[in-house]
């Protein structure tokens, strides 16, 4: 996603966590962002979100935040303590995820 200043602006989340009201829920963020002509990546990035709602802007940019940390560095500890790479994490999520559920998005 675009962080830096030569990156190509067209990839910025921002602009489509501001066109909604809060709360919003995950497809609401997805659907705002295709209908404003987001390119695929942000939509999937917004796909990826790990919550269904989100009370305010600053929560949807703590997971983002938190996402684009444990995929830039693999090997780093998650919250419970284990040891995750960026390959195993969706694998992870879903194999020890309490019976029943799933903690994949």
């Amino acid at each position: 996603m675009a962080y830096g200043l030569a990156e190509d602006p067209a990839l910025s989340i921002t602009p489509h966590l501001d066109a909604v009201e809060y709360p919003v829920e995950r497809e609401q963020l997805v659907m705002a962002a295709a209908d404003a002509g987001a390119p695929p990546d942000v939509i999937n990035l917004f796909k990826c979100l790990p919550r269904p709602e989100y009370a305010t802007r600053e929560a949807v940019m703590r997971d983002l935040s938190e996402a684009s940390r444990r995929s830039a560095l693999g090997g780093l500890k998650d919250d419970d303590g284990v040891n995750r790479d960026r390959r195993n994490i969706g694998r992870d999520l879903v194999e020890n995820a309490p019976d029943g559920q799933t903690r994949h998005p």
